[in-house]
């Protein structure tokens, strides 16, 4: 079921169809993606950092205190499916960043764990990625454009 907005939107890109706007939505959503990803990932590289996603997977486990960040709970947070978690968890973790504690309770459950050189490392980490989003994204939009670009996205996720 789709929302209905006639108005001058749909004008402004030449449709005929309102609810092409979705579409619209998904696409500039991937090309966006596209665009900015490997110059912001480009910077983390200079940290150490091979993907931008480690530094979500470092904070969620710094997050998670002494008892470790289940695996699983992780996938659900970061919208990660399983096979690619495993696969950044297993080279961050021969970088020496995390390390995995596997519960033998028959259904392979992994909890994820900071070594000592991970601790702290995604607040190291910041400044350099704060930076690159900066100057990425910064210029093409008002930071009031940017909450609000932020609000619509957000109301994508669960």
């Amino acid at each position: 079921m789709t929302a209905r907005d006639d108005s001058s939107s749909a004008d402004y890109f030449g449709d005929n169809t309102p609810v092409v706007s979705y579409n619209r939505v998904w696409f500039n959503i991937m090309r966006a993606q596209r665009k900015f990803l490997p110059r912001i990932a480009k910077s983390l590289k200079t940290c150490g950092i091979n993907d931008p996603i480690w530094y979500e997977i470092l904070l969620e486990v710094e997050l998670a205190g002494p008892d470790g960040q289940p695996m699983a709970a992780l996938e659900d947070k970061l919208f990660v499916a399983q096979y690619a978690l495993s696969r950044h968890v297993a080279r961050m973790e021969k970088a020496g960043l995390l390390r995995r504690a596997f519960i033998a309770d028959g259904r392979r459950k992994q909890i994820l764990f900071l070594t000592e050189q991970g601790k702290g490392m995604h607040a190291r980490i910041w400044p350099v990625y704060w930076e690159a989003m900066q100057k990425e994204i910064g210029p093409h939009m008002t930071t009031d454009e940017a909450y609000a670009l932020s609000r619509l996205l957000i109301k994508l996720l669960p």
